[in-house]
């Protein structure tokens, strides 16, 4: 073959290659996958003026959307509503501040610890935030703050879900509350220093892990920072005022179980039933004042959001799916 007709054939060749090249399916080109997170939903962290308290809050979810206030205990603060927020929030508003005494919230000198306070900065926020009207969910201290904002304006308030919040005397477990009680009818020095041991990190640990199915499923996160807030200066006599002031809360049962027979709220009391402070019988006895309460009881401890997260997540969202419209 001459040099010419090996070119020919060469082009010849490439001619084919190139029509088959047209012929043939473009290439697919991997692309990112989409996010299923909308803009809405993702998590923003930001702190409001109350008066003078820095109230730091955790929001996520539709502005116009149904709102959920997430109110926190002791010793923790909005962080344990960290895998809540993001089940709720492409459906709901959700938001959750830290109360006065907790987590990033900053409180002036002179700032008077106790629960009526604490109510008042809530409310506050509320109104500051732009929350009409909103389901609470209410969680050890949440419970009480959450109950006294219904007192004050009960049409506020769409639905409550109450995860280990206690407003029953039954509910409050002897072995856990003996000596926080022997100092609310004898405020001693002596009988303070008795509760100083609750603010130890291997109680703190203990009240996170106790009556959990698998203390594997605990994060140590919620417990480590929940013990720097209480290894802060002058945080353990804030909560020590807490404690004391927590009588003023059973003071007021009666009038939370008269709202709840008169104003029926739509109510899920979802509790891990091993709580060593609010027993079982502290859920159940809503249905006593509300007949219509939903009762759901978890086989873990005190913080049930930390082992059955999701399972609370989805109780919610069928619960206000069929009540908050």
């Amino acid at each position: 073959m001459t040099r010419r007709q090996t070119l020919k054939t060469i082009v010849a060749a490439l001619a084919v290659s190139a029509s088959a090249l047209a012929l043939a399916p473009a290439p697919v080109i991997a692309q990112a996958p989409k996010t299923a997170v909308s803009q809405d939903a993702r998590v923003r962290y930001n702190t409001v003026r109350i008066d003078d308290v820095d109230v730091f809050y955790r929001e996520a979810g539709p502005k116009d959307a149904p709102a959920i206030l997430l109110l926190h205990g002791f010793p923790t603060s909005s962080h344990m509503f960290r895998n809540l927020i993001p089940a709720l929030a492409d459906k709901y508003r959700v938001i959750a501040p830290d109360l006065p005494g907790f987590g990033h919230t900053k409180a002036p000198a002179g700032y008077k610890y106790d629960f009526a306070a604490l109510t008042e900065t809530i409310e506050g926020f509320t109104a500051t935030v732009g929350l009409k009207r909103f389901a609470i969910y209410v969680f050890d201290y949440g419970a009480p703050v959450g109950y006294r904002l219904a007192l004050k304006k009960p049409d506020r308030i769409t639905a409550i879900i109450s995860q280990n919040g206690n407003a029953y005397e039954e509910g409050l477990n002897p072995a856990g509350w003996a000596p926080i009680q022997t100092y609310w009818t004898n405020p001693t020095k002596e009988n303070r220093d008795a509760l100083r041991p609750f603010f130890k990190a291997e109680t703190t640990k203990w009240q996170y892990t106790h009556g959990t199915p698998d203390a594997a499923l605990v994060s140590p996160d919620g417990y480590t920072m929940d013990q720097v807030t209480l290894d802060s200066p002058g945080n353990a006599e804030i909560q020590l005022d807490l404690f004391g002031d927590y009588a003023t809360n059973v003071a007021l049962y009666p009038k939370f179980h008269e709202y709840f027979r008169a104003k029926k709220p739509p109510l899920l009391a979802v509790w891990g039933k091993n709580d060593p402070f609010f027993t079982p019988q502290g859920a159940e006895a809503y249905r006593r004042d509300n007949p219509n309460a939903e009762v759901r009881l978890l086989d873990t401890g005190h913080f049930a959001l930390e082992t059955h997260g999701a399972e609370i997540a989805a109780l919610i969202r069928d619960f206000l799916g069929r009540t908050v419209k």
